[in-house]
């Protein structure tokens, strides 16, 4: 967890070192023309092939964990659920993606039963670990699984960043995993509003 928070850290004073960070209109870390992107491919819960590309037109949120987590997963999650819901109509522009790095356990089932539980709108994706690695590695997320001395009971570090693409699929933003729904709901309402 401390590798996780050392990296959106550094993402964060890379970004406030770039330009002038009072005249933004956003409450995240703007990440506007830096090399992040991804083309995600994975498949979503019902097996079915998914790319960045899918979701054009739409503001996508985009973040790593794993149904076991036991904390920064859910928090995210309810905070997007609540965020979505503050946007109201314009909510049905936004798709959250939550990527799972713990394909071991996570079946295609397990996922689409846990994000639904959010929100019915959340889509999961995931693969093979290779696959995710990919993600991982286009996106800057650290994510390692912690063995235990149960190997059933293991956790997976990652980082709890989220990050947001506009409807042309440019990454924009970095929101940190404790960020505030009504935050969450400002920006993307920003986002929303000069697509």
């Amino acid at each position: 967890m401390m590798r996780a928070l050392a990296a959106l850290a550094a993402v964060a004073i890379l970004a406030a070192g770039c330009g002038d960070r009072a005249a933004s209109p956003f409450k995240g870390v703007d990440i506007t023309g830096s090399d992040i992107r991804s083309d995600l491919r994975l498949n979503d819960a019902e097996g079915k092939p998914r790319a960045m590309a899918d979701f054009r037109g739409k503001v996508v949120v985009v973040l790593f964990g794993y149904t076991h987590c036991p904390d920064v997963c859910p928090t995210s999650l309810a905070n997007l659920a609540k965020a979505v819901k503050q946007l109201g109509g314009d909510g049905t522009r936004v798709q959250v993606i939550f990527i799972s790095v713990d394909p071991k356990r996570d079946t295609p089932e397990l996922l689409r039963e846990y994000t639904r539980a959010f929100n019915p709108g959340f889509i999961a994706l995931t693969g093979d670990r290779g696959a995710i690695e990919g993600v991982t590695k286009d996106l800057k997320v650290y994510a390692a699984v912690k063995e235990s001395a149960d190997p059933a009971k293991y956790e997976v570090e990652h980082s709890g960043q989220m990050f947001v693409f506009d409807g042309q699929g440019r990454a924009r933003l970095v929101l940190p995993p404790s960020m505030p729904s009504a935050d969450i709901a400002s920006d993307l309402k920003v986002l929303l509003d000069n697509a």
